[in-house]
């Protein structure tokens, strides 16, 4: 279907982190080539992978910007660096292990056109290989008791049950869109997590600035899920403990942070010790305490947001 002449469509930036997967970062770029959206700046970060990807993905998306850092920068610090490079009126951050479908950028936009408040938009999620199962359909609130959450509708088959445009609590930080004229106002996401738990931070963030966060039923991604950092990873324990934690102290005032450590202290930390102890997963059982460790020795990361 080729576009109408009198439309307009703003330069939309593309962005995303490489680390040590061209394979699944050229799929994404071949999906990129199979939709018709006629504005797109395509920016790939590679974050020091040992091989460079920059041949693969220039044979398959010769326009691609890629920018190669000299040291694994993280989720954010990846993204953060495409973001000083892009020029789009709007930002698409995305996981190199998503593949787009025709209309997911028109979808977003839409929502930005109707809703003057949007600070980011984040699309449906399915399972790539499940698809028409749910990942993601909108976020719960983080509890401010256990630090955790959950995603509405996940892993249910899609009958159209949540197909209504609707303001969420967080985006997904596999594919989030945020206008310029917004992140001018909140600034670049915190790289203080390095890894998990920043697109809430950042979201929280965008809400303090009065923006909202919205799903968009209409645009749908496909996702192939952790395919960089694995499912059941050490470093996910790590990253994982170590940034609910971080969440917390940035994100909730007291008492109710004060609850949430006490939570955390007298169940959290016994019930997943001795998890780990009974599957013998000594190195999982080190990720968790090392997780915990650093915040002990970090009493006042850079940029605690709340006293």
């Amino acid at each position: 279907m080729q576009p109408e002449s009198n439309t307009y469509y703003p330069l939309v930036s593309i962005i995303t982190v490489n680390y040590n997967n061209a394979k699944v970062t050229v799929e994404l770029m071949a999906s990129l080539n199979r939709i018709s959206y006629p504005n797109l700046e395509i920016i790939v970060v590679d974050n020091a992978s040992a091989e460079s990807p920059v041949a693969a993905i220039k044979d398959e998306y010769p326009s691609a910007i890629v920018i190669e850092s000299k040291s694994n920068l993280g989720f954010a610090g990846g993204n953060n660096l495409g973001i000083k490079a892009a020029t789009g009126e709007y930002l698409f951050l995305v996981n190199n292990d998503t593949e787009f479908t025709e209309g997911l950028i028109e979808g977003l936009l839409e929502v930005f056109a109707k809703h003057p408040d949007a600070g980011v938009v984040s699309p449906k999620f399915h399972y790539f290989f499940q698809k028409g199962t749910i990942e993601y359909a909108g976020y719960k609130a983080v509890d401010t008791l256990t630090g955790r959450n959950s995603m509405i509708g996940c892993r249910e088959e899609d009958k159209g049950q949540y197909d209504t445009v609707s303001e969420t609590h967080y985006a997904h930080g596999g594919a989030m869109m945020v206008s310029a004229r917004a992140l001018a106002k909140v600034g670049l996401m915190p790289e203080v997590y390095f890894l998990y738990y920043e697109e809430f931070d950042w979201c929280e963030q965008f809400k303090r600035q009065g923006y909202k966060i919205y799903y968009q039923y209409k645009s749908l991604i496909y996702h192939k899920e952790s395919m960089t950092t694995g499912k059941n990873s050490p470093l996910k324990t790590y990253y994982i403990t170590r940034n609910r934690i971080l969440f917390m102290r940035r994100n909730v005032k007291l008492p109710a942070r004060m609850f949430f450590m006490l939570y955390f202290i007298f169940l959290t930390i016994p019930k997943n010790t001795v998890q780990f102890l009974l599957k013998r997963e000594s190195v999982h059982m080190n990720a968790f305490w090392k997780g915990i460790f650093w915040n002990l020795k970090h009493p006042k990361p850079d940029n605690i947001c709340v006293a």
